[in-house]
């Protein structure tokens, strides 16, 4: 099969530190594959702690000495509208990038480029809005809100939409006044080098952005552990998370950790079933499956069962996988061969967990590469591995329900609580089953489209902290009371009387 393979590719991938592109100072790199054909497409520089420390060094001399954290919001929101107009400007550009380093289908690659432009518009024009409280007490006292930047913020990013969720991050960080080091996901690190360019042309002062390429155990460890990085942003898996949480303990760091999910979609028997079927298919099946909030897990009432999972296999079997450039392509290939060894085992391990309805393996035609065929298992008992875990790959378990008790004990019965869809036409169920549900965000009749201003996060092992509009902003300053007294202060004259007695 041809593969499409972009022009004018890095011959090397170096770290960003204090406005420089540097190697490691071990020398060391690490192979970036291409998840097509598995080959070694470019080398990228290993970041140890030493990096690490050269970065936060430069990060912590901008927030300091440099003029960033002390510019006025509309100064910074000029310069996140110019990072976002250059994003805009080359989203095509992104995009292949993109595809081509994560196996991501081409134009779902685009529409994260763009999401990644509107997250810097969008935080642009949230510091300009934005109040801090201020109370009073009429001619006794007033009290304000100082927001002050934290200082230097650490950022770890995942290889999944990787561009778009470095955005995700670096937006409200520099939107608030911090200075970063950005750590993205050794997968994926193509993307993130185009970081530079675009700060550097919209006017991003020297040393506010910082970026070390590396591996979790080296890299993420040295930046989560240095004592000069106050906070820790976190996107990963849950074992990741508590290895983090750990290691940020002995500094008290602020953390913000959104982490795995095994999200239910529960699909009662008055829901629209035509618009449940495509919500619910794109919802595990878009972005390769790998995706945090994909309702992996789809829970269908009894009277609708048979029907529901005749036509969902049907549709599963027609999703057409192949060369992630091609803009037919809706699944591509899974990003590296240690995760599509990892997703293949989950499909064995679910053969006899359910019933096959649909792929089961690689499809027809693509021999090489990590492609896996869109699969989906019906009868999955609540038990089960493929029902309990997170796969993070195109694999959907499907499950009966014969009551609104049954079917919220199932959506409950995992140790995760990042996300969930109902669907339904009952609007006093659709509410009161919503709130029941153990999961940070839900969505009725609908699969994820988010509205910036919301909060973003989970529950139990889906995270730690909520992101989304202030809550961000919250995140990466600190709120300093300031109170002021109007008038004679009145306060109780300790030692007063014995200093009279004795003549003073």
């Amino acid at each position: 099969m041809a593969h499409h393979v972009p022009e004018n590719l890095p011959s090397s991938i170096k770290h960003y530190i204090g406005g420089e592109f540097v190697d490691s100072l071990s020398g060391e790199t690490f192979d970036v594959l291409n998840p097509v054909t598995n080959e070694n497409y470019v080398a990228a520089a290993s970041g140890k702690k030493e990096d690490i420390d050269r970065a936060v060094a430069a990060a912590k001399e901008a927030f300091d000495n440099g003029p960033w954290p002390r510019m006025l919001p509309r100064a910074r929101a000029r310069v996140l509208n110019k990072i976002a107009d250059a994003v805009e400007a080359q989203d095509a550009r992104l995009a292949e990038l993109e595809s081509f380093d994560s196996g991501l289908p081409i134009t779902q690659a685009l529409g994260q480029a763009q999401r990644a432009a509107e997250n810097f518009r969008f935080f642009a024009d949230l510091i300009v809005a934005q109040a801090d409280d201020a109370y009073k007490v009429p001619g006794r006292q007033i009290n304000y809100v100082n927001r002050k930047p934290k200082g230097v913020a650490g950022l770890i990013t995942p290889w999944n939409t990787p561009f778009m969720l470095e955005s995700w991050k670096l937006a409200p960080a520099l939107a608030s006044g911090c200075t970063v080091v950005l750590k993205p996901a050794e997968f994926t690190p193509l993307s993130a080098s185009l970081w530079a360019g675009i700060f550097e042309k919209a006017g991003l002062p020297t040393g506010v952005f910082n970026l070390v390429n590396g591996f979790g155990e080296d890299a993420g460890d040295a930046l989560v552990k240095h004592p000069d990085v106050p906070l820790i942003s976190f996107t990963g898996e849950s074992k990741t998370g508590e290895i983090i949480f750990a290691n940020c303990a002995p500094h008290l760091k602020g953390m913000s950790m959104e982490l795995g999910g095994k999200s239910p979609a529960v699909v009662f028997a008055d829901a629209d079933l035509d618009a449940a079927i495509d919500s619910t298919l794109f919802g595990v099946f878009s972005l390769n499956g790998e995706r945090c909030t994909a309702g992996s897990r789809i829970l269908v009432e009894r009277a609708i069962y048979e029907e529901f999972c005749e036509r969902y296999a049907a549709r599963a079997q027609n999703i057409v996988v192949g060369d992630p450039h091609d803009p037919k392509t809706e699944v591509g290939a899974l990003v590296h061969p240690e995760h599509f060894d990892k997703v293949m085992s989950y499909v064995e391990i679910g053969k006899s967990e359910g019933r096959l309805l649909a792929g089961g393996g690689r499809p027809e035609g693509l021999e090489h590469g990590n492609y896996v065929a869109p699969t989906v298992f019906a009868d999955v008992k609540p038990d089960a591995r493929i029902f309990q875990e997170e796969i993070f790959g195109p694999v959907v378990a499907i499950t009966p329900f014969d009551s609104d008790d049954e079917a919220l004990e199932l959506a409950n019965s995992v140790r995760y609580g990042l996300a969930a869809y109902v669907w339904t036409q009952n609007l006093t169920r659709a509410h009161t089953f919503s709130q029941s549900i153990n999961a940070g965000m839900v969505w009725l009749n609908s699969h994820n489209v988010r509205d910036l201003r919301t909060p973003f996060g989970g529950v139990k092992a889906s995270g730690l902290g909520h992101e989304g509009g202030y809550r961000s902003i919250d995140f990466y300053t600190d709120q300093q009371a300031v109170h002021i007294t109007l008038g004679d202060v009145h306060t109780a004259r300790f030692g007063a009387a014995a200093a009279k007695s004795v003549g003073y």
